[in-house]
């Protein structure tokens, strides 16, 4: 990290304005690297056209990761020894992204995370089915690569229950209670009709224009193999999970009670917030912004006219018909129309609009008991698929209307599609600048948006606006229950406590986001963080520019070079403002 405070200094200094050199030596590091991450990843490699790539699963064996870790240690090296003052703004920009993931990678490496390869709701088990969803193959070379890797789908399944394993004999295992979330989803996945099998997907969606006795064909083959192959694999992942992993369950909830915890999480902390920032100031950050919104819900109740405290207009909009849908298209159409409205209402506050559209879809059935209330899937324009606002229609009276406005635009637009949509499309950036999802800068820019939503008119009643701070208050609780969960040992009911105590979220949601900290820990922090920042920045651009501040011109500038790490956002924006002034 050392380095990257070495990037923002010279960038705040105004030392990057010294001309680059041509054909660098940074330029042929970035060229290694995007050859490196190509080399250990063949998911991106297939998807950039590798047809050898596209039939293979990431190589997981302690080996190869060894090997991996080995060339980015080379990789810091490297970079450290770039000297700052030849690098223009772009490149600053890279090197310090660069240096977030090295630093990263390097930081995390000891603690063997593979070893706990998944959470609640996602993971190993459920990533090839996320594959399938965005994999489009349009000639039969690109199907049978799809094939062959469904047919080596047991050996990577195999990989990763060695990792499981090796967490198991080292006492590192996830809580018992993620763990039956996980089977639960392993059997509905081993339990899938042929027929209708997610992992077809990529061979029903081959062009009309292919001859139909070879789709006819590629379309018996890929069944075979899933009845043959991959749903024998997935019942006896069912079988390692059920007899083996969850034979002796964790009871404890937070990862400093496993070996090598407390380090493992203050590492996450930093990883996450992308600070240099404690577990102890996390949390205190959270109490002050729990304690500031909850001020703010109660002005927003008295405006509403209830009469009754705090808890009583709580139940009332958890319980009231009138706020939820009576069905599951009537849920999408709702989310549909605010997504409309946001989309309406974008070219006010953004110049630069991203091509790729997205789509209003319900997540999926398989996977929505345990899922989020919604989430982003990104597209891919050359691969012709729009992005996902992901709706879930899973237990309708656990999905309030009123939340949905701050839900749409933190899905959707303005937030994660439009900064995703654009982060793809940028021009002269290495390949790891258009794909690398940093959270907090996502997340805490999606977070942002819904406080943004309140110029654009999308909020239009009392409860509506309730419903936006219940979700402010839903990431401000994060930070306390995060750090309270994986840090100072709270139970279940403490978590759970802060959530339903000071916000409005369903019962049901609760205990499946409360599932998602314990099994994620460190990941929540992220959301707050960088929307803080981010509101700062604006507030300062306001009071420095006055008149001149330019809304629009704002938003471009700090979504124009993709996801970067806070300390980097901070020292580029600081500049824009004080380019504005001269």
């Amino acid at each position: 990290m050392l380095r990257t405070v070495l990037t923002l200094l010279a960038l705040s200094a105004g030392l990057m304005s010294a001309p680059a050199l041509p054909a660098s030596e940074f330029d042929q590091l970035i060229a290694d690297f995007e050859a490196h991450e190509l080399a250990f990843n063949p998911i991106r490699a297939g998807e950039q056209g590798d047809l050898e790539a596209a039939a293979r699963w990431p190589d997981q064996s302690p080996g190869r990761l060894a090997e991996k870790l080995a060339s980015e240690r080379l990789f810091q090296e490297r970079l450290q020894a770039i000297p700052i003052d030849t690098l223009d703004e772009n490149e600053a920009v890279s090197h310090a992204v660069l240096d977030y993931l090295l630093s990263s990678r390097l930081d995390l490496a000891p603690f063997d995370a593979r070893r706990v390869g998944f959470t609640n709701d996602s993971g190993f088990f459920s990533f090839p089915f996320n594959l399938a969803a965005r994999t489009r193959p349009s000639t039969r070379a690109e199907a049978e690569a799809w094939i062959h890797r469904l047919r080596a789908l047991p050996d990577y399944l195999q990989s990763q229950v060695a990792w499981l394993q090796r967490g198991v004999d080292d006492g590192f295992v996830q809580p018992g209670l993620v763990a039956e979330r996980v089977l639960e989803q392993i059997e509905a996945l081993a339990e899938q009709p042929l027929e209708n099998h997610d992992l077809l997907a990529p061979i029903r969606a081959l062009p009309e224009r292919m001859d139909s006795d070879e789709r006819e064909r590629l379309m018996e083959e890929a069944q075979q193999v899933i009845a043959g192959n991959v749903i024998p694999a997935y019942q006896s992942l069912a079988v390692f999970f059920r007899d083996v992993y969850l034979a002796e369950p964790r009871k404890s909830l937070g990862i400093s009670a496993v070996p090598d915890g407390r380090d493992y999480y203050r590492a996450l902390v930093r990883y996450h917030t992308t600070l240099q920032t404690t577990p102890e100031e996390v949390h205190q950050r959270g109490q002050a912004e729990v304690e500031r919104i909850r001020a703010e819900m109660d002005e927003v109740i008295e405006a509403s006219g209830f009469e009754g405290d705090f808890a009583e207009f709580l139940q009332y909009l958890r319980t009231d018909p009138k706020f939820y849908a009576q069905s599951e298209r009537e849920l999408l159409m709702h989310a549909a129309f605010i997504a409309k409205r946001a989309d309406d209402a974008m070219p006010r506050f953004f110049r630069h609009l991203p091509r790729l559209p997205y789509g209003v879809r319900p997540v999926p059935a398989s996977i929505a008991p345990n899922y989020t209330t919604g989430r982003y899937w990104a597209g891919n324009l050359d691969a012709g698929m729009a992005g996902g606002y992901m709706v879930n229609t899973y237990r309708l009276d656990q999905r309030p209307l009123y939340e949905l406005p701050a839900l749409t635009v933190h899905e959707a637009v303005p937030g994660h599609h439009h900064q995703v949509a654009i982060a793809q499309e940028l021009e002269n950036v290495p390949d790891f600048r258009r794909n690398t999802y940093i959270t907090a800068f996502g997340e805490g820019w999606a977070l942002y948006t819904e406080h943004l939503a309140i110029e654009m008119g999308i909020y239009e009643t009392p409860y509506e606006d309730f419903g936006r701070l219940t979700y402010e208050m839903w990431r401000a609780c994060r930070l306390v229950v995060d750090t309270g969960l994986h840090y100072f040992d709270w139970s279940r009911e403490q978590a759970e406590a802060c959530l339903l105590e000071n916000s409005a979220l369903s019962e049901h949601n609760v205990r499946t986001e409360i599932d998602r900290y314990i099994s994620w820990p460190g990941q929540a922090l992220a959301y707050k963080t960088g929307e803080l920042l981010i509101r700062e920045l604006r507030s300062e651009a306001e009071t420095t520019l006055g008149d001149e501040f330019d809304l629009r011109a704002f938003h471009d500038h700090l979504l124009a070079m993709g996801a970067m790490p806070l300390s980097a956002l901070e020292s580029r924006m600081k500049r824009w403002i004080d380019n504005q002034t001269n």
